[in-house]
């Protein structure tokens, strides 16, 4: 499988709105141990890179995953929707 992370246009939107307030550069996945279904995703905005990670550029924001997590998660697709029940 390609070491590919989609990010939809919608989730690029509003993340690269929170790096802009956070005064950040980078948006971090981080996949830790732990949670229901044994994984727990953590996203932070980051203004400094890891020497293990690696970067992916889309139209609007940079995107750093350490190679551990990329493993686990490599081919999906992240989102952001806006429901009745929250964001």
């Amino acid at each position: 499988m390609e070491n590919k992370i989609e990010i939809t246009e919608n989730a690029q939107i509003h993340i690269s709105n929170i790096i802009r307030e956070d005064s950040g550069k980078y948006f971090r996945i981080t996949v830790l141990g732990g949670g229901c279904a044994g994984f727990q995703y953590k996203f932070d905005i980051d203004k400094n890179k890891k020497n293990d990670d690696i970067v992916f550029k889309t139209e609007k924001i940079l995107l750093i995953i350490d190679t551990t997590s990329l493993e686990l998660i490599k081919g999906s697709k992240i989102d952001y929707v806006k429901e009745l029940i929250g964001s």
